[in-house]
């Protein structure tokens, strides 16, 4: 199976990045990114991109599967509407051209609470991705909707305060489907649920992705 992934230099990305190099099943993944981010590996194809120009890097696009992780914050962004060109527009983009190319499985990485008709800004930008998605028609299409995400050596302080919090809430049985998951885990459900999710449109909320990341636990 041959993979093309956008967004894969954050944190969730390399995980999944090192999750598949791992899969028998995964033969060619082709990365598209800013810069070198990854080791050689004779599966690896890391395709330097001006994501500003992405569709003169359309040859690339082709494969079994295309994913995306691509995702950025308001802070890093700068602004809500950098913001929703890079989560937004870049990413629809990419999935049109991998709908062009006749990719037939687009697996996203989104938000929970993604819906494009809430006032919150996130939540509505993220909904309207989703829903900008669904609407190009992919054979398969997976959408992941985690909680908080707990990154590896994260600096970011608001965060870690935030993970703290929702730790102790789902301690006592609150905001379960908020709970922040390690993005190791989140990437596993990302490979499985490719093969476990066989609807046209498949949505997976936390209870799902911890089941899918340990099959030997009930979420």
């Amino acid at each position: 199976m041959k993979a093309v992934i956008i967004g894969s230099s954050g944190a969730t990305g390399k995980a999944l990045v090192n999750t598949l190099l791992l899969a028998e099943e995964f033969t060619e993944i082709v990365l598209l990114l800013r810069r070198i981010s990854f080791d050689e590996h004779p599966k690896l194809k890391q395709v330097i991109v001006d994501f500003n120009k992405l569709n003169d890097f359309d040859q690339f696009i082709h494969g079994d599967i295309a994913i995306s992780c691509l995702g950025t914050t308001l802070k890093d962004a700068g602004s809500k509407e950098a913001q929703w060109k890079v989560d937004h527009d870049l990413n629809l983009q990419f999935a049109a051209l991998a709908k062009k190319n006749k990719i037939s499985t687009f697996l996203l990485l989104s938000a929970v609470n993604a819906n494009p008709k809430s006032k919150i800004f996130y939540n509505r930008m993220k909904g309207s991705l989703e829903q900008d998605v669904k609407a190009l028609d992919f054979d398969k299409l997976i959408i992941l909707q985690p909680g908080g995400l707990i990154r590896p050596n994260s600096d970011r302080l608001g965060e870690k305060v935030g993970i703290g919090a929702l730790r102790i809430f789902n301690t006592i049985g609150l905001f379960r489907n908020y709970e922040a998951l390690p993005v190791t885990h989140v990437a596993q459900a990302m490979k499985r649920s490719i093969k476990d999710y066989t609807e046209k449109v498949n949505i997976l909320h936390v209870v799902d992705i911890k089941r899918l990341a340990n099959p030997a636990i009930i979420a």
